[in-house]
């Protein structure tokens, strides 16, 4: 699925601000905004000596956009967006969460969810490589303690992009909906933060609710599709090849035997127990199966 840029739904004031209670998701045009558009549609995408993005056109709203002016490039890409902010981790998180892009399955009760975007640095750097693992309540509003439904982590690709496969969440005491996530560019401090959805009556009430955390969302057949961007208080840099997920020589579906040596994290780890390997038994997370040398 091709990420799909906002689409103006909901209620805003002229500078793109949601109100108070959140049941607006505009966003103003910004460069990044741009950038994202011209990921999206695989455009080429001209960088400076400083490695930031060169863009060049703009709209003239003096004539409804009828002609264009040009701009010089600019030697950075801030368009004003702070970094992401943080929140909570709240009590339901669990470490170890498989690896996947989809929490969901066929027989999984709810509203379908599809969640897209991209991660920036706060050049407007798109960021590959990054990690994000997200959980959420079920479609009654309670979190599975005793496993890993509705669980899971992915990487962003080399364009900086995600997309992950979900339902909408439920509603449970004193919380509006939202979808817990937590982002980390390899080697930088950990973001955690939520995710919040446009419209929603409790987002007035909710605490913890933070209008900058609104995702855009949009119906989409029987389900939604949302769009949110990440920003990473981090200075991106562009990779020629871009950085890969932690990794290594094991990979999942693998049959290996004991005394098996496999490198994954920059780490090296010896098989104790034969077995074929599933996706979620990454050797740090399994040391009855794998040992550190």
């Amino acid at each position: 699925m091709t990420p799909f840029p906002p689409d103006g739904s909901g209620t805003s004031d002229e500078s793109g601000t949601p109100d108070a209670s959140g049941a607006g998701a505009d966003r103003p045009v910004s460069r990044k905004n741009v950038l994202r558009a011209a990921v999206a549609a695989g455009a080429a995408i001209p960088l400076l000596a400083t490695g930031a993005a060169a863009l060049a056109g703009d709209a003239d709203a003096g004539n409804a956009g009828s002609r264009k002016r040009s701009l010089a490039p600019t030697p950075s890409c801030d368009d004003g967006d702070d970094p992401t902010p943080d929140q909570m981790e709240g009590p339901y998180f669990k470490p170890n969460s498989p690896r996947r892009t989809s929490l969901v399955t066929s027989g999984t009760p709810g509203t379908a969810l599809t969640v897209s975007g991209y991660v920036f640095g706060r050049n407007c750097v798109p960021l590959s490589g990054v990690l994000l693992d997200f959980w959420q309540a079920d479609n009654a509003g309670a979190y599975d303690m005793a496993g890993y439904t509705l669980r899971g982590h992915q990487f962003t690709d080399a364009s900086g992009a995600f997309v992950l496969r979900t339902i909408v969440p439920g509603l449970y005491p004193g919380r509006t909906r939202h979808i817990h996530v937590k982002a980390q560019a390899p080697g930088r401090p950990v973001l955690t933060t939520q995710l919040y959805f446009p419209g929603e009556p409790r987002n007035a009430t909710d605490a913890l609710f933070d209008p900058a955390l609104l995702m855009n969302v949009r119906d989409a057949g029987g389900g939604k599709e949302a769009t949110f961007d990440f920003v990473l208080d981090v200075l991106g840099e562009p990779t020629d090849p871009p950085t890969d997920p932690p990794g290594g020589t094991w990979a999942p579906g693998r049959s290996y035997a004991v005394g098996a040596q496999v490198t994954y994290g920059g780490a090296a780890y010896r098989c104790l127990q034969a077995h074929t390997s599933v996706a979620g038994w990454e050797p740090p997370n399994v040391p009855a199966l794998w040992r550190r040398v």
